[in-house]
C-alpha cells in the first residue's frame, strides 16, 4: 500500500514531538507488560490470550476461521493453526464445521475459554481506566500539535488541564 505524499514530506520535529512519542511508546510497553503478566498469572502465552480475545470481539459473530484469526493476530496460517491446536489442548476453544458451508471450519471459545477471557478482559478493562487520563492528555497534545497553533501552544494546554 502506497503511502500518501504528506508523510514523506520533510517536516521540522520539535522537542514535543519526541516527547509527545515517547510517552505514548512508554504507555503502550506499560500496558503490553501489564497484559503479558496477566495472561502468565491464568497460565497462557500473550498469544493465546491474543488470540481468545481476536476470536470472541471478531465482528458480529464470536467465531472465526483460521484464516481471519491468522489476519487478526497478523501471523501466518500454519502458525495460527498450532496456536488453535494449543488451546484446544486446554479446552478454550472448539472447532467446529460452517453450518452454511460445510468446507470451513469455525474457531469459537468454550465455556471455559469464555470465563477466562472474560477475567482476563475485566482485568485489563480496569486497567485501561486507569490509564485512560494519561492517555486523553497524550492524545490532546497530539492533536493540538497537528492543529494550529504549532506545539508549544498544544503542550501549555495539556499542561493547562492536567492541573
Amino acid at each position: 500500500m502506497k503511502r500518501p505524499d504528506r508523510y514523506h514530506r520533510p517536516r521540522r520535529l520539535s522537542n514535543i514531538d519526541y516527547e509527545v512519542l515517547a510517552r505514548f511508546r512508554y504507555l503502550l510497553r506499560h500496558f503490553a507488560s501489564f497484559s503479558e503478566a496477566a495472561a502468565r498469572e491464568v497460565a497462557l502465552t500473550t498469544q493465546q490470550h491474543q488470540a481468545l480475545l481476536a476470536i470472541r470481539g471478531f465482528p458480529g459473530r464470536g467465531r472465526v476461521t483460521i484464516g481471519e484469526l491468522a489476519e487478526q493476530l497478523n501471523a501466518r496460517h500454519h502458525s495460527t493453526v498450532g496456536l488453535i491446536d494449543r488451546l484446544a489442548a486446554k479446552s478454550l476453544v472448539r472447532r467446529r464445521r460452517d453450518v452454511a458451508d460445510r468446507r470451513r471450519v469455525l474457531v469459537e471459545l468454550t465455556a471455559e475459554g469464555g470465563r477466562l477471557l472474560g477475567r482476563l478482559t475485566l482485568s485489563h478493562r480496569d486497567e485501561l481506566r486507569r490509564l485512560a487520563p494519561l492517555l486523553r492528555r497524550l492524545l490532546a497534545q497530539v492533536v493540538g500539535v497537528l492543529s494550529a497553533g504549532g506545539p508549544r501552544r498544544a503542550a501549555a494546554r495539556v499542561r493547562r488541564s492536567a492541573h
